[in-house]
C-alpha cells in the first residue's frame, strides 16, 4: 500500500469514528461533564475539572483543530494524532458496558474522542 493511499485510509476512518459535528463537539467539551472524566497525562482519574484535564479532552481540543484542516495542510502529527483517534475509539467501543449508556463514563469519555455511541 502506497503512503497516499495509507493517509487516505487514516482520513476515511477518522471521518467515519468521529461522529460528533465540531459545534455539537465543541459544545461537549465545553460542559463539566466533559472536563470531569478520563484519565490525566500522569495516570490519575478525572472526576471534577478540579482534577485537571483529561486526555480525552485535550485530544477533543486536537480533533476539532484536525478537523479545521485543510487536508493539504495535514502532516506526519496529525496522521498520527487521528490513528491515535481511531485506536482508542476501537478499543472503548469494544468495552461496551451492560446496562443504561446515557450518563455513563464509557460514553462521555469517547464523546471526549469525538465519538458519541449512542449517534450510531
Amino acid at each position: 500500500m502506497s503512503d497516499e493511499q495509507a493517509r487516505r485510509d487514516t482520513r476515511e476512518e477518522f471521518q467515519r469514528v468521529v461522529n460528533m459535528a465540531p459545534a455539537t463537539l465543541r459544545r461537549w467539551l465545553d460542559s463539566e461533564q466533559s472536563r470531569s472524566v478520563g484519565m490525566t497525562a500522569d495516570g490519575e482519574k478525572v472526576s471534577s475539572p478540579a482534577d485537571g484535564e483529561a486526555v480525552g479532552h485535550h485530544m477533543g481540543e486536537r480533533i476539532l483543530a484536525l478537523k479545521g484542516t485543510r487536508q493539504a495542510d495535514l502532516d506526519e502529527d496529525d496522521y498520527q494524532a487521528m490513528r491515535k483517534v481511531i485506536g482508542y475509539v476501537h478499543r472503548h467501543l469494544a468495552q461496551r458496558p451492560k446496562g443504561e449508556l446515557r450518563d455513563s463514563r464509557w460514553r462521555h469519555s469517547l464523546m471526549n474522542w469525538g465519538h458519541d455511541p449512542l449517534a450510531d
